[in-house]
């Protein structure tokens, strides 16, 4: 599931003076962009809040059920839904609007909610404007009525499956401990059958990041994925109570101590997250795998992204862009949070009954924390060599200090330059080709201007 672009993704012009004229003059040229044609943001909703049919061990939403001051617990009601499929519609100026649902679960809402949903859609659409679907599931409640549904309404689907049996039903439980892999295989089926379109999302964690080709092997030969995402699974002890970057700066663990990675006395992980340096190693093993036999037949999130980058396009997913704030989350009663993995009260923006989501995005809240992921990174970032690869990734990663002892340093920074080490060449020899395609040369030709 790709976030939209928001017209953030350079500072605007005017960066000379003292810092906080910067910052305001910063904040207001955003602001100024809320007006033009050219607005586009992303809104992800969880209707059925973090309620879930399942009770996997790693999951980070299950906790904001009982987060004190979160959303808590509930399901979306018609007149929520209302309010925000038109103020999403009328606050989006692109030809397309994607709305992105998940949870928790999001099919424990029902398909008469989505049937709902999509006639809202269609009466508050503006003449000319597309717009599109996506719903990521567990697939443990897809059947025969909702796989209609959605091959009717061309919803893409999101499918949680973390690779062959032994690995999915390690932490991918049901409440009652059973493990699921049967019924998320019958989905698959059922997917396939109906003609629908769908992506799997594969969690990498401690468990399935030393069985990179095990994994990736299965869901292409298995599944017969063509669309894969990997989501690295990284969770400091106290991620169900405490906000990112809500830590003691000076209790972070250095790069590459015993702290800053699972499994140790004293972590500053919990045991199921993935180590960085597995992580290096899961994606560079994938890579060369894909890379032999599945470039240009499968897309791989990260992957896909690095090539695009290298070809001088913005990154497709948001943990890779220099600036954050392009998707916001909208939970079942209505609040508004900067983004899924900040749903704490800290980030909380607004409530769509009380202040319009567009104007949510373009607060200086949200400003301030969309600028945040780059001007807050360490010397250590803004002077490696995979800066505009990585952008310090993930701002909610970022709790371990660098070797200077300077904080803000991501907590998969030695997994990530492992694999840009390893990776880039061959990404930058892709984009090569690609040129020379586009140029209609032959894809041995020197393409002018290309090394």
């Amino acid at each position: 599931m790709q976030a939209t672009d928001l017209p953030i993704q350079q500072s605007p012009a005017g960066d000379a003076g003292s810092p906080d004229r910067v910052g305001i003059d910063k904040y207001a040229a955003v602001r100024r962009l809320a007006t033009a044609s050219t607005r586009r943001f992303h809104a992800m909703a969880k209707p059925a809040g973090a309620t879930c049919n399942l009770d996997c061990k790693y999951c980070f939403y299950l906790s904001k059920e009982k987060l004190p001051g979160g959303p808590g617990t509930g399901h979306m009601s018609e007149e929520t839904l209302e309010l925000f499929v038109r103020q999403y519609i009328e606050g989006s100026a692109g030809l397309e609007v994607v709305f992105t649902w998940q949870g928790g679960e999001p099919t424990l809402r029902g398909i008469e909610f989505y049937r709902r949903a999509v006639a809202l859609q269609k009466r508050y659409a503006k003449p000319g404007q597309r717009i599109e679907n996506d719903l990521q599931t567990n697939g443990v409640l897809l059947d025969e009525d909702w796989a209609a549904f959605l091959k009717e309404n061309r919803f893409l689907v999101g499918l949680s499956i973390d690779g062959p049996r032994d690995v999915h039903d390690a932490f991918r439980k049901n409440k009652g401990g059973a493990p699921t892999f049967d019924k998320v295989m019958a989905a698959a089926r059922l997917l396939r059958r109906f003609g629908i379109r769908f992506n799997t999302l594969t969690c990498v964690h401690r468990y399935n990041a030393s069985r990179p080709l095990d994994v990736y092997r299965f869901l292409r030969g298995e599944l017969d994925s063509t669309r894969i995402q990997f989501i690295p699974i990284v969770q400091t002890r106290d991620f169900e109570s405490a906000a990112p970057q809500a830590r003691d700066l000076e209790r972070l663990p250095l790069v590459g101590a015993p702290e800053a990675r699972p499994g140790n006395p004293g972590s500053v992980v919990t045991d199921w997250s993935v180590d960085p340096v597995e992580y290096g190693y899961f994606l560079s093993r994938v890579f060369d795998e894909w890379h032999r036999k599945d470039l240009g037949r499968v897309l791989v999130n990260h992957f896909e992204t690095l090539v695009g980058q290298h070809l001088g396009l913005p990154s497709q997913i948001c943990i890779y862009q220099e600036f954050c704030g392009k998707a916001v989350v909208v939970e079942h009663d209505g609040s508004i949070y900067s983004c899924d993995h900040y749903v704490y009260p800290e980030y909380r923006l607004a409530n769509l009954y009380h202040r319009p989501i567009a104007e949510a995005v373009y607060s200086d809240q949200q400003i301030r924390f969309g600028y945040a992921k780059s001007e807050k990174l360490p010397r250590f970032c803004r002077e490696c060599p995979f800066i505009g690869d990585c952008w310090g990734e993930c701002p909610k990663n970022r709790f371990i200090r660098t070797p200077e002892g300077e904080p803000g340093l991501n907590y998969l920074c030695q997994g990530l330059k492992r694999f840009f080490k390893h990776a880039i060449p061959r990404v930058e020899r892709i984009a090569v080709d690609v040129r020379r395609r586009q140029l209609g040369a032959r894809p041995d030709a020197r393409a002018p201007g290309v090394p």
